[in-house]
């Protein structure tokens, strides 16, 4: 997706639907109560971050320790990063996509989601290069096939 309606939807059309949105519940709750509520919602969100943001640490930490990438824990803490930015944003629509980002099921869905859409070759090594799992899309049908190796060396003898 280009980049230009990306930043049109961000700077254009998300202001207005949140003033509209402002209005709207200030009309029916009155002003202060939407000021408090607006507040509330960043207080909560960032305790929310703070607990979901050392969670994900802690599991990106063990992963390392077992030698294994902890490439879904950086995927995470990016998405948690949006959430984060999106709940210190004043509105009701922007905490509510903030808060999406920071509930774990949602946040593996919005991953998943996104995740099914890129092209993106992953290469998964382990810490000592024993094995090696390429994942590629196979034709047109966006299945994934393994295909896994061992790593033995040059044959110069060098190992790496």
């Amino acid at each position: 997706m280009p980049v230009f309606p990306i930043f049109a939807v961000l700077f254009l059309v998300l202001p207005f639907i949140e003033i509209w949105l402002l209005i709207k519940v200030g009309g029916i709750i009155g002003a202060f109560p939407t000021i408090l509520l607006v507040v509330l919602t960043a207080v909560l969100g960032a305790f929310m971050l703070r607990q979901q943001g050392l969670a994900t640490l802690a599991r990106f930490q063990q992963n390392l320790h077992n030698g294994q990438l902890p490439a879904n824990e950086i995927l995470e803490g990016m998405v948690l990063l949006v959430g984060g930015v999106l709940l210190m944003t004043p509105g009701f629509f922007t905490d509510a996509m903030g808060f999406l980002c920071l509930f774990p099921l949602s946040r593996k869905l919005i991953l998943k989601v996104l995740l099914s859409r890129s092209q993106v070759f992953v290469q998964t090594r382990t810490t000592h290069y024993e094995s090696t799992v390429f994942r590629q899309p196979a034709s047109s049908t966006r299945q994934y096939r393994d295909i896994e190796g061992e790593v033995v060396g040059r044959g110069d003898g060098t190992d790496s």
